[in-house]
């Protein structure tokens, strides 16, 4: 609604929410100004603290972005559309091709903090994998970073029996990455669940990933099962929810 003052008295979530409207409808596009203070207040009939408030409570959902003497403008960028049936298909990995490729179209994201270690497995893994607490696993834990931002971290635990001796214990796994060793082993996923929840990012993660305050993550976590029902990787990746869109295709 533009143009019409509201009765004196409306609160700052209406104001928030009417805005959040407005981004949404694309009446207000990426990089568009937002009404400032004094325009909410002289639009809405409020005081200067109910404007600032429903401001601040779009950049906690990171729509707006702004900073001390400048205008507040919708947040511009393009969220990752992450199709889970197309990126998990062999024709991608079993290609030599990267999951990414599917994900994002012009470019790739770039690894950072890559660290590969040998480490005995916590209860709450070893359960997925089905093996014992204390078993050793092959740990790869990396972050992903596009556009100068870092949009997910993700760590996969492999069992050392599958992975010791193998490029999948080394920094570089090769041309289609974990799955297509493993199907160089014999043990190729053929099964691939995920379980995903969203909730508050740790004070670790928000820090990793360079969150706006307010923002959840999407915690997706993938078992990779061979052909024969063992599993033989748990991926536990967590997500910007702000940076992503899931897609998931079930046929009826």
């Amino acid at each position: 609604m533009t143009g019409k003052k509201r009765e004196a008295g409306v609160g700052y979530e209406a104001i928030a929410e009417e805005l959040r409207s407005r981004i949404e409808s694309g009446e207000l596009p990426p990089g568009a100004k937002v009404p400032g203070e004094k325009e909410l207040m002289a639009l809405h009939g409020v005081g200067r603290d109910t404007a600032y408030r429903a401001l601040q409570m779009l950049r906690a959902e990171g729509l707006t972005v702004g900073r001390q003497g400048a205008p507040t403008r919708v947040r511009a960028y393009e969220r990752i559309r992450r199709s889970a049936n197309r990126r998990l298909s062999a024709e991608v990995w079993g290609e030599g091709r990267s999951m990414w490729s599917v994900d994002v179209v012009n470019g790739e994201p770039e690894v950072q903090g890559l660290r590969v270690e040998r480490v005995p497995v916590d209860e709450v893994i070893a359960k997925r994998l089905g093996i014992e607490a204390g078993e050793p696993v092959v740990r790869r834990s990396r972050h992903y970073v596009l556009n100068e931002k870092p949009v997910m971290s993700a760590t996969s635990y492999i069992p050392a029996d599958l992975a010791d001796g193998t490029q999948i214990a080394e920094g570089d796994t090769g041309p289609g990455g974990i799955y297509a060793r493993l199907k160089d082993l014999g043990y190729a996923p053929k099964h691939l669940p995920e379980e995903v929840r969203s909730r508050m990012p740790w004070t670790s993660e928000k820090e990793l990933l360079q969150m706006l305050p307010g923002t959840p993550v999407i915690e997706i976590t993938r078992c990779a099962i061979e052909e024969g029902g063992r599993v033989v990787e748990v991926n536990v990746m967590v997500l910007d929810a702000s940076n992503y869109v899931l897609e998931y295709i079930v046929t009826a």
